[in-house]
């Protein structure tokens, strides 16, 4: 499986920003499709996963109530919808999927996609 992100740009703080995640390939209903982010010179991050079957969404403390995961079976893409942004959450966001049901063990995600980089600027 392949993943696309895209969506990433600059944005003001407070403002609101929409991740998308393109698959290529089949994702079975088992997987998880998870965001992480991760900013220069520090770890990549769990920040949401999604249970593609079920679509149960899971977060991180930082972003619950701002932040929304959702899927398309039909287009195959999970997005991320990021609301109330704050200069903190500027980072390059990752899509990534595990078939192993991983929810947040970034080891356990085994597609990734390229990346995109959302900047919140005040």
């Amino acid at each position: 499986v392949q993943l696309q992100a895209s969506g990433g740009g600059l944005v003001q703080v407070g403002g609101s920003q929409r991740l998308s995640c393109a698959a290529s390939g089949r994702i079975f209903s088992s997987h998880v499709m998870g965001w992480f982010r991760q900013v220069s010179g520090k770890e990549r991050d769990w920040v949401s996963s999604i249970r593609w079957g079920t679509g149960g969404p899971y977060y991180a403390d930082s972003v619950k109530g701002r932040f929304t995961i959702t899927r398309d079976k039909s287009e195959n893409t999970v997005y991320l919808q990021m609301n109330s942004l704050k200069p903190e959450d500027t980072a390059v966001y990752y899509c990534a999927l595990s078939r192993r049901g991983s929810l947040t063990d970034r080891d356990e995600f085994d597609s990734w996609g390229q990346g995109t980089l959302v900047t919140v600027s005040s």
